[in-house]
């Protein structure tokens, strides 16, 4: 039995989420708060597995309770977002601060709404015990670092670059949890990446566009929202817009598109993997990073079929391991990588040895 606690201000939306939740056996309401004030002392109280957080609220906001619950007792925290460009900004932030995912309000819930509601909880559910573990006791004092013996840690030599043929793009996949993992891989990218980065995470329209601007303004190398007529360019990285694919043509041109209607997930990994590993054969790179379900597994197959190699998320560093797992599970991962160590393996693997 998965314990929660729902926050939010508006009495309408607490009792919307309590019905949906209450639907699941598997899941039990716990208490319910009005501000980031009531939640901390519900947390001390009740010790729930989940939290779902509206952000805007009297007294104290999302984001700063958000704050002092991963500092002070860490948890998988769910945000309340709403569908408008603030909105996906804090909602954003907030996954910078710890939030494991976000869940866009809706005043009329769908059968498929309150599915995605379950699912989720039940998915990040998991990464509370993890949380709890890593966190360091508040008047424990940090350790200084021990200097490293000499020759120890040697830097690896650096790739001969001119002597190895480059993989043209690195195609992603996530889903839950992806900004923050998106965002530590971007970042850690030098402004002379040699290759193209395609990008389809599982995210509502009204956020990608601004997702794709925040990872602009922390990365070296370029970041926008795909649209149609942009072209591949090295040390570039296009976000498929949400509700809509993105593949590839022969002449490096992305096409942005709502067909296949009928893919569960908009933007679809399946399509995007499809898509770069029939155009680009063995100088594609892939990456499953975390997320719920197995979306990428059938497209990661044509790109492994065509030559390409397959990056995978580790279990212990996923906030979901759907996506990768399912990769991994149908033996076409060529590496395992922590989220950590991820940038420097793509590094690594674009140069075809």
């Amino acid at each position: 039995m998965i314990k929660v606690l729902v926050v939010d201000d508006s009495i309408f939306m607490r009792n919307t989420l309590v019905k949906i939740l209450q639907k699941s056996p598997q899941i039990q309401v716990v208490a319910t708060g009005r501000d980031g004030e009531e939640a901390l002392k519900l947390i001390s109280i009740h010790d729930p597995d989940v939290v779902t957080l509206d952000i805007e609220m009297p007294r104290m906001d999302g984001l700063t309770a958000l704050k002092r619950i991963m500092e002070e007792m860490p948890r998988a925290v769910l945000m309340i977002s709403s569908m408008t460009t603030e909105g996906a900004e804090d909602t954003l932030k907030a996954m910078e601060l710890g939030a494991v995912d976000f869940i866009t309000k809706q005043t009329l819930p769908t059968e498929g709404y309150e599915k995605t509601i379950h699912e989720t909880i039940l998915s990040v559910a998991r990464r509370t015990p993890i949380l709890k573990k890593l966190r360091r006791p508040r008047h424990t004092p940090l350790l200084k670092p021990t200097p490293p013996m000499p020759g120890a840690n040697a830097p690896e030599r650096p790739i001969a670059r001119s002597t190895y043929p480059v993989r043209d793009v690195v195609a992603i996949g996530v889903s839950t949890g992806g900004p923050p993992a998106v965002q530590k891989i971007l970042s850690a990218l030098p402004g002379d990446f040699p290759a193209s980065i395609l990008i389809a995470q599982h995210m509502p329209a009204a956020f990608t566009k601004t997702f794709a601007k925040r990872l602009d303004a922390v990365s070296q190398i370029s970041v926008k929202e795909a649209e149609p007529g942009d072209k591949l360019k090295n040390g570039w990285a296009f976000v498929a817009p949400g509700g809509k694919h993105i593949r590839v043509k022969p002449n490096l041109e992305i096409v942005v598109s709502e067909e296949p209607v009928s893919a569960l997930y908009k933007p679809s990994a399946n399509e995007l993997m499809d898509s770069v590993g029939k155009v680009f054969g063995r100088k594609a790179l892939g990456v499953m990073l975390t997320g719920m379900g197995n979306d990428g597994v059938n497209g990661a197959r044509v790109l492994k079929e065509q030559g390409g190699r397959m990056l995978a998320q580790s279990e212990q560093s996923c906030v979901v391991y759907g996506m990768p797992k399912a990769v991994v599970d149908a033996g076409l991962a060529d590496e395992i990588v922590d989220i950590d160590d991820m940038a420097k393996s793509i590094i690594n693997n674009l140069y075809i040895r």
